[in-house]
């Protein structure tokens, strides 16, 4: 059976293999925080956590900057480092902004106007 052709898509990594092993000690600290005492130790000391979990320099650094696009690149999984989005406050619009390249209110407004045209 032949693999499909997959058409990149602005602003998403597609999560494959690879992607999956790069990811996993990202991966598994994001889902530590289901627990609330390890939210709080990572907020209490990022860098002490991030080096607990084993992450490379390029995920300690995506994490770093905040940056999301950084952070899939880096093997994140966007269902996982919508926990890591909860530490830092943000909501699915500060991140669908991140990886569109606009700023929130301009990423609400394309929302708004995709809502009108239906």
């Amino acid at each position: 059976m032949s693999q499909p052709h997959h058409r990149p898509i602005p602003g998403t990594q597609p999560f494959d293999a690879t992607l999956a092993q790069r990811g996993y000690a990202l991966n598994k600290m994001c889902f530590s925080f289901n627990d609330a005492a390890n939210r709080e130790a990572f907020r209490n000391d990022p860098e002490g956590y991030m080096q607990r979990y084993g992450l490379t320099e390029a995920q300690k650094q995506a994490v770093r900057s905040g940056q999301v696009l950084a952070m899939l690149a880096a093997g994140g999984n966007a269902y996982y480092l919508a926990k890591l989005a909860g530490i830092f406050g943000w909501d699915m619009q500060d991140i669908g902004a991140q990886q569109t390249g606009v700023t929130k209110a301009e990423f609400q407004a394309k929302l708004v106007a995709a809502n009108q045209q239906c």
